[in-house]
């Protein structure tokens, strides 16, 4: 049997030992290059593939959807040292591996159901390749008990081979620790059998030094559920309080200093209608005929902060006698929200022009995502900060007021400025919690 699924953690104690061990992420999306950054961090050779040809060819130019600029430079740099591939050739390169990461997850349909087709698909297509000796680690987020059996199931039957025998087969899923928008992080590594799990352990110490061994699938699919869930829960908690202090005229950011309070989740956030794990969560509730209460309730609020973004936006605009309808906005930052909240603005009537500095010129883009930041702000009625990328951090507040049409509206939906600044600076400014007696 091949050392890797023996390996001592003193045979990898240095990044020129793990060079010797190719690494393939299937995926190339959010979580992917996560991974593969933290594998490429730590030395160990890396490859991305995906069966997406789209994505294969954006992460391939260092980029990643939605943007995450401090990732996307940190895998540029490692394409260019060639210490990560990007590829499309799933099957060859899964022949060649010592370690395989699975980072997808099921989709969420129109009807909010798990869709696991791709999930499923990609698996049979990596058992079809499967060598012995291979270690197989699923990254994604996992229903109860789906480790264990789909993909176990999957694999074996298309490699006709024996997991915790012939390959290792290992659970350890990126997930949140702070906020669903925070950096993912390893936190458990799971499997059903020692031979499995030991291997697991040795390979991911080096890129996680806490992560905590489950021997048992099950228990650590489920305590990842519930951590998403907690999470999921403490975000809608902060977003109602937000809510609460804009209505109640009041500053929240102001209420969270007064009272000198260390939430996990202190920001309100725009998460979009996608949460990995939300609604596997919800769906295997119902499937053990549970009547979950809190999480589904948790989730209908974080969604319906993107309206109130847009019911927001529609009254900054309001306030100086304008409406969205024929309203031109600029949009600086990224979310996994964006999308929606473009959506949602255009469809009453809004021109929406997003700011994206990493897009290259020479590569085909929408129209309405432009590289420049005055072609984005000149002629705008409102400019919407979504996200804090380290770009937004050196804004000419007083150039982008030159160009904006006045008077000048800003809604901060990131909490990234101070309204008395924004005010100073010539500004009609509304954010996310930001409450005041002038409204």
């Amino acid at each position: 049997m091949p050392q890797v699924l023996h390996l001592t953690p003193q045979e990898i104690d240095t990044p020129e030992k793990r060079s010797k061990y190719l690494v393939t992420i299937v995926g190339c999306r959010h979580k992917g290059i996560l991974y593969a950054n933290m594998f490429a961090d730590a030395g160990f050779n890396v490859v991305c593939t995906d069966a997406d040809a789209s994505i294969v060819k954006r992460a391939a130019k260092g980029k990643t959807a939605p943007p995450m600029p401090e990732a996307e430079a940190k895998l540029k740099s490692h394409i260019n040292q060639e210490k990560i591939n990007v590829t499309s050739e799933l099957k060859k390169t899964i022949s060649q591996s010592d370690i395989v990461i699975i980072t997808l997850t099921a989709k969420i349909d129109e009807q909010k159901k798990n869709n696991y087709t791709e999930l499923v698909n990609t698996c049979k297509h990596i058992g079809a390749a499967l060598h012995s000796g291979t270690l197989v680690i699923y990254g994604g987020i996992a229903s109860v008990g789906f480790t264990e059996g789909t993909i176990k199931e999957i694999l074996e039957n298309t490699s006709g081979l024996k997991a915790g025998q012939d390959f290792g087969l290992a659970y350890s899923p990126l997930i949140p620790t702070n906020t669903p928008t925070s950096t993912l992080e390893l936190t458990v590594v799971a499997a059903s059998d020692n031979l499995s799990l030991g291997a697991a352990l040795v390979i991911l110490k080096p890129l996680s030094g806490n992560v905590k061994e489950i021997l048992g699938l099950k228990t650590a699919e489920i305590a990842t559920l519930f951590t998403i869930a907690k999470q999921d829960a403490l975000l809608a908690l902060t977003n109602e309080f937000a809510v609460f202090c804009e209505n109640a005229n009041t500053d929240y950011f102001k209420v969270l200093d007064a009272l000198n309070l260390n939430m996990p989740c202190s920001r309100p956030t725009l998460v979009g209608e996608e949460c990995d794990g939300a609604y596997l969560l919800l769906e295997d509730a119902e499937n053990l005929n549970i009547k979950l209460r809190l999480p589904p309730l948790a989730r209908q609020i974080n969604e319906d902060m993107v309206k109130h973004a847009v019911n927001l936006t529609q009254e900054a605009l309001r306030s100086c006698d304008k409406t969205l309808r024929r309203s031109r906005v600029a949009i600086l930052g990224s979310s996994p929200a964006r999308d929606l909240f473009m959506k949602l603005i255009e469809q009453k009537g809004a021109k929406a022009t997003i700011y994206d500095p990493l897009t290259k010129k020479e590569t085909p883009e929408p129209a309405n995502i432009k590289t420049s930041l005055n072609e984005t702000v000149e002629g705008a009625d409102c400019v919407i900060i979504l996200g804090e990328p380290e770009q937004l951090s050196r804004l000419n507040l007083k150039k982008i007021k030159s160009l904006m049409k006045s008077p000048s509206v800003v809604v901060d939906l990131a909490g990234k400025f101070d309204p008395k600044q924004m005010e100073i600076e010539g500004f009609l400014y509304f954010g996310l919690g930001r409450g005041t007696d002038q409204k």
